[in-house]
């Protein structure tokens, strides 16, 4: 099936156990379903879990584009659905930890994102890949990266059919620009696929998830819980916010990173695109999506600002982690060693 991708290796015993499942089975096998309890029962931090991660992301892509030699029929099977739903709610419990309580103010909620934004103390690795990222840890960083970005929209497009009026309108009016406006090679995942082709990285769709870190997938396994449930609508609209709030002046910053790098407008258009779509998306986001949204459903607001406090959170533990083994000269890649330097 064209744009199907094989399937990653396994990272612990319950990854394992699940790939085997899904190639050779019908159903989970009992040994899935106990590896399944003992992560979702806790233990070491969720959200840099590998063995977790890549399990739940794998279970993610059987709503997306599937894997090589496995059945579509697993898509909806009762009981790796159950199976989901324990990690995810192990997932969920380490991002409430990580962003802490959530205080719903009386200023409007464009306003009350304004603020969340803004409180925001993360580091921010745009400024260091401005300023000083070498090629190798370009090259690191849009490993990590493109998890999400070759299935750019696609998390949180799933939130479309669960709303209605100006904030239905509002996010379709947003993910059009997403989908490159009806035009393929605009395409945002097209767009970061050209750049990764640009860096000599294979922009195959999951081409470099073995090589990608468990934050790499917590943060999309983050999108994809908010919008594959009803219940997180509200999560998955906010968390679509920040991200339009957030990325125009970062994405400037990671265009001049690469133009500093001797790369033209042909490599860096993927962040021109951002600088200008995301922009105009801010305003749409905060007032004409959000706004609405929570204008129909005032309960609401709360899980506005969570879905935001994740993705916030989310890109700085990612953030944190890659600054972190550059610091000492080592890759943040899995399997990797030190840098050059």
């Amino acid at each position: 099936m064209i744009g199907t991708m094989r399937l990653p290796e396994p990272r612990g015993p319950l990854s394992q156990s699940l790939c085997r499942d899904l190639l050779d089975r019908t159903s989970p096998s009992a040994t899935t379903t106990e590896q399944a309890d003992r992560v979702a029962a806790g233990g070491s931090d969720a959200l840099t879990d590998e063995d977790l991660q890549i399990s739940l992301a794998i279970l993610y892509e059987l709503h997306y584009r599937g894997f090589d030699g496995v059945s579509e029929d697993w898509e909806w099977d009762p009981a790796l659905l159950s199976v989901r739903a324990g990690l995810e709610r192990r997932h969920l419990a380490a991002l409430r930890e990580l962003v802490g309580p959530i205080q719903v103010g009386e200023d409007a909620i464009d306003r009350q994102l304004t603020a969340l934004i803004a409180a925001d103390d993360g580091p921010s690795l745009s400024s260091f890949m401005a300023k000083q990222g070498t090629l190798d840890q370009w090259r690191e960083y849009l490993t990590l990266r493109s998890v999400y970005h070759l299935k750019e929209a696609d998390p949180h497009t799933f939130a479309i059919p669960r709303l209605s009026g100006r904030a239905k309108a509002a996010m379709v009016e947003i993910q059009a620009d997403e989908y490159g406006g009806g035009s393929a090679a605009r395409m945002h995942s097209e767009l970061f696929a050209g750049l990764m082709t640009s860096l000599d990285l294979d922009a195959a769709y999951g081409a470099l998830w073995d090589d990608a870190p468990a934050v790499a997938f917590a943060s999309v396994n983050t999108m994809s819980l908010f919008g594959l449930h009803r219940r997180w609508r509200g999560a998955a609209l906010g968390h679509l916010t920040a991200v339009e709030m957030t990325s125009s002046e970062p994405s400037r910053r990671y265009s001049a990173g690469l133009r500093r790098l001797g790369y033209d407008a042909r490599v860096t258009v993927f962040y021109d695109e951002h600088v200008e779509a995301d922009a105009v998306h801010e305003q749409i986001a905060s007032v004409d999506m959000c706004g609405s949204l929570v204008a129909e459903e005032p309960e609401l607001a709360v899980d506005v600002l969570f879905g935001a406090a994740c993705s916030l959170a989310m890109d700085g533990l990612a953030a944190t982690q890659l600054l972190g083994a550059w610091e000492t000269g080592h890759s943040a890649l899995r399997g990797q060693g030190r840098l050059a330097a």
